[in-house]
């Protein structure tokens, strides 16, 4: 079997309208071991850490910084899957100077491109101009919650589908090379897929879109709920709990260590 090749942006750009594109979420270096002999094709080191990892209750008291922390664990795994780290909340609304230095930090950690919430094209043409590939994010963007009234789905307008349209549209003239649409309207998402020349990727808008991408510790039954938009494909935390207990009770009735474990 030929050896897996590196997934570059130019070839995750290819993908469009070829294959369907997996994209995870991964935070550190024995995730990111695991979801890439895998065979995915992306892995984001998402701003959703704060939550799933840090227990946060939303996205904004991540910093950049410690993005690049777990963006350098993951870029350990020296994986063959694209790495995409997210630029956390105010990391770029500031203006092009700030996001050029956060971005820097995050690429020289490991990241070989990075992703930002909202419609910013002079943000993103400063980036592709620095040489830093920039994936777009619309529809539902956790960063910007408070403005949008909560995690609610968007699309659901004709005054939003259009929106959303331009918003794409505007993104894809700035130069992103990919767009990640989150809990939109299938229709939508479908419509945008077809209109824009490079891929999208769902998280809760339907099917249509070029890929799709998923929170490790959501799909792993690590997270005490589970997202609507998500599927649960095991049930880690039984299976981690079953085990923590396990041990616990070999330890108290002196079964662990056994003669195998020590000298």
């Amino acid at each position: 079997m030929s050896e897996r090749k590196k997934v570059t942006v130019r070839r995750f750009v290819r993908m469009k309208g070829q294959k369907k594109i997996v994209m995870i979420t991964a935070y550190d270096y024995p995730s990111a071991h695991i979801v890439d002999e895998s065979g995915v094709d992306s892995i984001l080191v998402g701003d959703s850490l704060a939550m799933v990892v840090y227990g946060m209750e939303n996205t904004h008291r991540i910093t950049v910084d410690t993005m690049a922390l777990h963006v350098e664990a993951v870029a350990r795994a020296r994986p063959k899957a694209l790495l995409v780290a997210d630029m956390p909340f105010m990391s770029y609304e500031t203006g092009v100077r700030d996001a050029l230095l956060n971005a820097a930090k995050l690429v020289r950690a490991g990241a070989e491109a990075v992703k930002l919430e909202g419609d910013y094209p002079e943000v993103i043409r400063a980036l592709v101009k620095a040489g830093i590939p920039v994936m777009g994010h619309i529809g539902l963007t956790p960063q910007r919650y408070l403005q949008l009234g909560g995690y609610r789905k968007q699309g659901k307008t004709t005054g939003e589908a259009e929106r959303l349209m331009r918003e794409a549209e505007d993104l894809v003239e700035a130069g992103v090379f990919s767009i990640v649409i989150e809990y939109t309207s299938s229709d939508v998402a479908r419509r945008i897929t077809e209109r824009i020349p490079v891929p999208t990727i769902c998280i809760g808008s339907g099917p249509y879109c070029d890929g799709q991408v998923l929170v490790f510790h959501d799909l792993l039954g690590l997270t005490p709920t589970t997202p609507p938009f998500a599927k649960r494909y095991a049930d880690l935390s039984k299976i981690i709990r079953d085990a923590v207990e396990e041990y616990s009770r070999e330890v108290r009735e002196g079964f662990f260590p056994g003669e195998e474990h020590y000298f």
